[in-house]
């Protein structure tokens, strides 16, 4: 039977998933996944910047596709690639890859390509993106958006955005290799995360742009989430030359498309920052302008439909900040503990709690709608100062804030029946669940694999 293969390139690592067609519907055959390693340092943006290295990012899919079984990629008809949304990265258009042989068939390396600049870069500082043009778009324009970072060459550094005559996010680069496009093309989805496009009428603010002397050049076209972009121009790790390749979707949309079956679900992913999406009723649209200091943002779906998502920048990364913390002060006091046994420590310490009065606002890496927020704690008793009842307490301000964005009342009105539960730290951290089951009066099903890999391959 043929085989579809989906592929995500992640913040941090790679990963591949091989779909075959079984009798109760498509099922994943292998996968593998592999860390990238990429985090680079960046010269011309300093601190700021977060940079990854383009280079060991496609070594490392390469290294992932060797370790898939030959007879099967033989197989593969359709290839679905999806990626980290908002990034940039630069190439030449004729000399963007070098197709080499290797073990497992012809591949391809980078070659004049910059690095990826990531939907975390910092770069751009409030006060840069308030001088620049207003975008006519239903999404607001934050840091770490492709256009807003090309803004950012253009002012500090122009010199750079000569040497390229192409650009996209590493996914849209890594069909654009695929299937040799002349001119890179993009998904709506990718599109709309980059800032200055237009969702409703799916095209690019080229009037704003020019008139600001922004690269014009450089945009890709746009296309539809399940169209086709291409052909692979070679046999790729012994996939056949001429597979379909999907164009470049988003891996947010791809994760909720792998898990999301009924309309009545919410998907709450909590693993290194937390996400609560649902999905809009048919024939939704976005209002025209965004409201800078809303919670929520309408993501491009698929088949013109939207997510409503509260994405919170404060998830896991704030657990793993505290045992950070406990460990400097371990440390300091001269004992030595592993990270891991804190973690341990620190979550049977706060099962043994059942409650906390202590109030923890854990927004310490702020909100893209209040960037200058911070953390605090309040409701400070004597009784509630152990570990148990701070863990606690921590992890219930998780949950409360993403609740804040996107509140009980909003999932009811839009039918929402039930909560489908997914992610890194949610599946390790059992005071998490709890409090999530505390918070939401809906029954929460977990263990639902949010896979942005096999959503990708789903779509095709």
């Amino acid at each position: 039977p043929a085989c579809v293969l989906g592929i995500d390139l992640g913040t941090t690592s790679v990963k591949a998933a091989l779909l075959v067609e079984a009798e109760r519907g498509q099922v994943v055959a292998e996968s593998c996944s592999r860390e990238t390693q990429a985090h680079t340092s960046s010269l011309e943006a300093g601190p700021q910047g977060m940079e990854q290295n383009v280079w060991r990012i496609i070594r490392a899919l390469n290294e992932c596709l060797a370790t898939l079984p030959q007879q099967q990629l033989q197989r593969v008809t359709h290839i679905g690639i999806s990626g980290q949304m908002h990034g940039i990265v630069f190439w030449k258009k004729d000399k963007g890859c070098k197709w080499t042989e290797c073990g497992t068939g012809p591949a391809f390396e980078p070659e004049e390509v910059s690095h990826l600049i990531t939907w975390q870069d910092g770069r751009c500082s409030p006060t840069f993106l308030s001088s620049l043009p207003l975008p006519q778009s239903h999404i607001s324009l934050a840091t770490g958006f492709g256009c807003a970072t090309v803004y950012w060459y253009l002012k500090k550094s122009p010199d750079f955005l000569k040497s390229y005559d192409a650009a996209g996010t590493i996914h849209d680069y890594v069909v654009a290799m695929l299937c040799d496009l002349k001119k890179p093309l993009m998904s709506v989805q990718n599109a709309a995360s980059w800032g200055y496009f237009d969702s409703r009428n799916k095209s690019w603010n080229t009037d704003i742009l020019k008139k600001s002397g922004f690269p014009v050049h450089l945009l890709p076209e746009v296309g539809d989430p399940d169209s086709i972009a291409g052909r692979t121009i070679c046999a790729w790790h012994g996939i056949p030359k001429g597979a379909k390749v999907g164009i470049a979707l988003g891996d947010f949309q791809c994760s909720v498309y792998s898990c999301l079956t009924e309309r009545t679900d919410a998907v709450l992913n909590i693993s290194t920052s937390a996400q609560l999406t649902i999905s809009m009723p048919p024939g939704f649209q976005p209002p025209e302008t965004p409201d800078p200091s809303s919670a929520v943002t309408y993501f491009p779906y698929f088949n013109g439909d939207y997510l409503a998502v509260a994405a919170s920048l404060n998830g896991g990364n704030v657990i793993a900040t505290f045992v950070d913390m406990v460990t400097q002060w371990t440390e300091e006091l001269g004992l030595q503990v592993q990270q891991s046994d804190i973690y341990t420590k620190i979550i049977k310490a706060a099962l043994a709690q059942n409650d906390s009065k202590l109030s923890v606002y854990p927004t310490i890496f702020g909100e893209r709608h209040v960037p200058e927020q911070l953390a605090s704690v309040t409701n400070i008793a004597v009784s509630d100062l152990s570990l148990g009842h701070v863990t606690r307490a921590l992890c219930r301000g998780i949950v409360e804030n993403l609740c804040s964005m996107l509140p009980v009342q909003r999932l009811m009105e839009t039918g929402v029946r039930r909560i489908l539960g997914s992610g890194s730290a949610l599946a390790r951290n059992e005071v998490l669940r709890q409090e999530v089951e505390r918070i939401f009066p809906f029954p929460v099903v977990y263990g639902k694999d949010v896979d942005a890999a096999v959503g990708a391959a789903m779509v095709m």
